[in-house]
């Protein structure tokens, strides 16, 4: 089956940062793993450009939507090339081919009974873009997210029978357990749905920037409606002069972070039923970064910015630290101080020396040629970190979106390939001439480790990878079993793959 993955799109009422980085690099992990297995893939990332936020961005810049629109999405797509983002496709909301297909869909609601005029009295967060339950509001009617009081609006506008979903989407939950992942998150949105659902408001009468309604054209449309269509949408328009919707949907995978949990969890899922659109197969939630105690967000003002981390660090380094200093799925806390210990200890010492040391022994012994005609050592193959069948255990992982647990597995890998050498010893067996054979094995099971780990790694540092490979004489990119070479490669040695900080 084609695998069809997407980030949310981000708003372009300020600059990215690490948040959204971290985001695009976990659904560009998973897409860089499937087509290592020969998947055909579609990756989707963008930028939500419509609604208030957007707009009170642009009226405190001085200048319009569209400008500040322009402007900050091209900050996103920068982004993407520096952290090694291999996305498909980039999608901005205000495309004129995104709202024509937006206007579509929901007409196709509104015909099938499921839209309403009414009159909407509630508080309403112009940063979330979220009208606010009761039980979402914080101490004083704030927001709990970005700590604002919050006013009371009424409104007179379009209604979305969500209400009328509410038993269909129980039944959806009990039926797909894996709909939205982890599991702790699935329960989240079930207390929502058995909370009892409100119908919502589709439009927003007094704002100008956004997708009008096809039937009112006085009003447009409640931006989260514009966003959350962006996933099927652009299918229809992202290849030119081809529709790629019969192909790739229903979407394979949506990876986002907590705070976006009930758009796509429980309004997603009724707009499509609405609409008589197949549902997304499955939904990754994950936590928030944080700096100190609190989520990193624009909003707040803690954000690290991830040029200045490139810069200085490299994109492989920040591609790796996220996933290995938050358990992806749950908050955790980031620092710069943490970037230079896991640079230090894991990517320059457990890794790259590991490299290192393994291309200079292949070279210093056998004149820069693996070993061949030797076997697996099953000392390698088996035990804590063993290496026979871990490409299968990663890739179980990942199908399951457990990008840290699957980085944890290969970080045990690239400790055992450590161990194994100073078990081995080979620097002592080279001094008996008897003991060639038995050189042999070490160098060729060295060599074939570090080539499986450095494959297996590909998805999370593709540019230290491809250094590497290109050293180990290994053409493919898939994903490769422990012993399915033999020896016989010329290798060669490279710089180190992630120096010494100075």
């Amino acid at each position: 089956m084609p695998y069809y993955v997407t980030t949310p799109i981000y708003y372009v009422n300020a600059e990215p940062h690490l948040g959204h980085a971290y985001t695009t690099i976990g659904a560009d992990i998973l897409a860089r793993h499937m087509r290592q297995r020969g998947e055909e893939v579609f990756f989707l990332t963008g930028t939500d450009e419509h609604g208030e936020p957007v707009a009170q961005a642009a009226e405190r810049a001085g200048v319009s939507p569209r400008e500040l629109a322009d402007r900050n999405a091209r900050r996103f797509l920068d982004l993407m090339p520096q952290i090694d983002v291999s996305n498909d496709f980039f999608i901005r909301t205000s495309d004129e081919r995104h709202v024509a297909r937006v206007q579509e869909v929901m007409q196709r609601v509104h015909d099938n009974g499921y839209v309403y005029e009414g009159t909407y009295e509630g508080y309403y967060c112009p940063r979330c873009a979220d009208f606010k339950t009761p039980s979402e509001l914080g101490p004083g009617n704030a927001c709990p997210i970005h700590e604002i009081v919050l006013e009371l609006v009424t409104e007179q506008n379009w209604f979305f029978r969500l209400s009328a979903f509410e038993d269909a989407l129980l039944r959806l939950y009990e039926e797909r357990p894996e709909l939205v992942m982890p599991d702790f998150r699935r329960n989240e949105a079930l207390a929502f749905i058995r909370g009892g659902l409100q119908d919502v408001s589709l439009s927003r009468p007094k704002l100008k920037w956004g997708v009008p309604l096809p039937w009112d054209p006085g009003q447009v449309m409640y931006v989260w409606f514009d966003a959350l269509l962006n996933y099927y949408t652009a299918l229809s328009f992202a290849r030119p002069g081809e529709d790629l919707t019969d192909r790739f949907w229903p979407a394979s995978l949506h990876v986002m972070a907590k705070d976006i949990l009930k758009f796509h969890s429980v309004y997603w899922p009724a707009l499509l039923l609405a609409a008589g659109l197949e549902l997304p197969e499955r939904m990754y939630v994950h936590g928030f970064l944080l700096m100190g105690e609190k989520k990193m967000s624009k909003s707040l003002g803690n954000v690290l910015d991830p040029f200045r981390v490139i810069e200085q660090y490299g994109s492989d380094a920040l591609r790796f630290y996220c996933f290995r200093e938050v358990s992806f799925g749950q908050d955790g806390s980031i620092s710069p101080a943490g970037f230079e210990a896991r640079y230090e200890t894991e990517l320059a010492n457990d890794f790259g020396n590991l490299a290192s040391r393994v291309l200079a022994m292949v070279e210093r012994y056998r004149d820069g040629v693996v070993p061949a005609g030797v076997e697996v050592d099953p000392a390698l193959a088996g035990g804590e970190g063993g290496l026979g069948g871990v490409e299968v255990l990663v890739a179980g992982l990942l199908d399951r979106a457990e990008i840290s647990r699957a980085l944890d597995v290969c970080w045990g890998s690239v400790r055992r390939l450590n161990r194994y050498v100073e078990e081995r010893k080979p620097w002592e067996l080279a001094k008996d001439p008897g003991r060639a054979r038995d050189l042999d094995a070490v160098l060729y099971n060295l060599a074939e480790g570090l080539r499986v780990v450095t494959l297996l790694l590909h998805a999370y540092v593709p540019k230290a990878a491809d250094r590497l490979l290109g050293a180990l004489a290994e053409r493919s990119r898939g994903i490769a079993a422990l012993g399915s070479r033999g020896g016989g490669q010329r290798i060669e040695r490279i710089p180190p793959l992630f120096p010494k900080l100075g």
